[in-house]
Formats: structure tokens, sequence, C-alpha cells
């Protein structure tokens, strides 16, 4: 143990390690440490004045010691001289050539034929079959005598039957069902051409302001050109959304044609239109 004397003049390590193994080596790290940290300290503010002095120095050193140009044999220093030269002249810019106009291919409208009366349609009674039997059939009708009893207006022919054809054309098949229904020409069958005319719908204001909803059915028949035509309204909802269906139809492009055999056929369609507030 210590005695008050050594005590009064003892560092703290001695207090420590009074009475204890000073040879193993933590009493001598200790002892060691704060010179360890000043000589710590010294050497790190060294180096930290010798990088801030670095730049410094080195400018000076550059400024009293510059290095010498040498230059080197053969290469030979040029000037620019500046000589008046005409001023350029900028061709004209050419228009840009407008590609030559292609002629449109004559076109022959599609025209419907239906059967119509005609003006002098006659008005007796048609005669029955069994009257037929044992008589010719001719332009008038006649009570056979000699030839000087023939009507003077009685049509010369060939023998071959009436020499008048009537002037009335049967109306066109129009096929529900065909091997290649038309659709539009971007394809889509049936619903791409139910999406064109849905997309062009536009609610009418007086149907929207009383939240008036449904679904439009209408009918409408593709011709051989793949024009749109008859279109009608089979169910309805409101008179301004019947027409509005009805218009929207009538905005569609020309479709592909339907074909049957190989042939452009007219294509009858049912599609229902959507009416709904969003």
């Amino acid at each position: 143990m210590m005695t008050q004397a050594q005590l009064a003049t003892a560092s703290l390590n001695d207090i420590v390690f009074d009475g204890r193994n000073k040879e193993y080596g933590a009493y001598e790290l200790r002892a060691l440490y704060e010179r360890n940290i000043m000589r710590a300290l010294a050497w790190s503010s060294v180096v930290l004045l010798l990088l801030l002095a670095y730049p410094v120095v080195s400018r000076l050193m550059a400024d009293a010691f510059p290095v010498p140009v040498v230059k080197t044999p053969g290469i030979i220093e040029m000037t620019a001289v500046v000589v008046d030269q005409p001023p350029v002249v900028v061709p004209p810019v050419a228009p840009p050539v407008t590609p030559p106009t292609q002629a449109r291919p004559n076109t022959t409208k599609y025209v419907e034929y239906v059967v119509a009366k005609t003006p002098n349609e006659p008005t007796e009674n048609v005669p029955n079959v069994d009257e037929l039997v044992d008589t010719q059939v001719g332009t008038i009708t006649f009570t056979g005598g000699t030839d000087d009893a023939l009507p003077k207006d009685l049509p010369v022919g060939d023998g071959k039957g009436d020499e008048r054809v009537a002037d009335v054309v049967a109306k066109p098949t129009v096929y529900l069902s065909v091997e290649q229904m038309p659709e539009m020409l971007t394809g889509g069958g049936l619903a791409g051409i139910v999406a064109a005319i849905q997309k062009a719908v536009r609610y009418p204001g007086i149907d929207l302001r009383n939240g008036v909803e449904g679904r439009v059915y209408a009918s409408f028949i593709v011709n051989p050109l793949g024009e749109i035509t008859e279109i009608k309204i089979v169910k309805g909802i409101t008179a301004t959304l019947d027409a509005e269906t009805m218009r929207a139809i009538g905005t569609l492009p020309r479709l592909k044609p339907g074909k049957q055999n190989g042939q452009a056929v007219n294509v009858a369609f049912n599609v229902p239109i959507t009416y709904k507030i969003q």
C-alpha cells in the first residue's frame, strides 16, 4: 500500500496499479498514452500545414522559375490573313414540287330497281286458267274468225309470243347471312360496325335532360358497292333517339361488301344501339 506522502505525488496510473502487476503491458500503455496523443497531434498539424502551403509554394516556384519555350525546328508559324472575298450568293430555294393529282376513275351509281306499276295497267279481270286451255295468249282479247276480221292495230311479231316486254326488273335478293359478311375496311366484323355507329352517336339534349336510356334496334342494307341503304328503325325509344340512330348509321363509310359464291350481294343487318347516360 502507498503511504500518504506517496499518494500526494502519485499519478492516477500509480494509484490504479498500486499493488498490481505492472509488467503485463496495460500500465505501460496508459503511461505512454498522453505522449502518443501529443505526437499524433503534432504530426497531423504538420501534414495539414504542408497540404495548405503546397498550392502557394507551387505558384511561387512557377513564377520564380518559368519554363523556357523550346521551338521545334521545321515548324513554321502561320499567321491568318483576312482576304476580301465577294459576298456569297445563296441560290433561291426551289418551291416544293407538288405531285400530280391522279385522275379520279369513272364510277357508276348503283340504282336499286323496284317493281313499279305501269301507267296503262289493265283494269279488266284476269282470265281463269281454264279459259286459256283452248286459246292462244295474245296482246288483246279477240274472238277468232276470218283473216278479214283481225283488228288493224294488232301488233305484228315473229309468231313466238307477245312482242311487248314489261320494263320491270325484279328487286335484287337481300341476304341475311352470306359466306363473307360485310365489315369495316379496318375489319372487326359486325362488332366493328356497331362500334363505329356507337362512336358517331350524339346524345340528344332533350333525352339527356329527361334521363331517357335504352336500346334502339335499327336495320339497314349493305349493297354490292359497300354503301349503306334502306336505314329503318325496328324498335325505337323516342323520336329524337330514333332520328339520331339513323343519322349515326348514315355516317358510316363505305364498307367491304358481303360476298356469296365470290359475288358481291345485298346483305341486311339488324343492329342494337345503346343509349346510356354516363
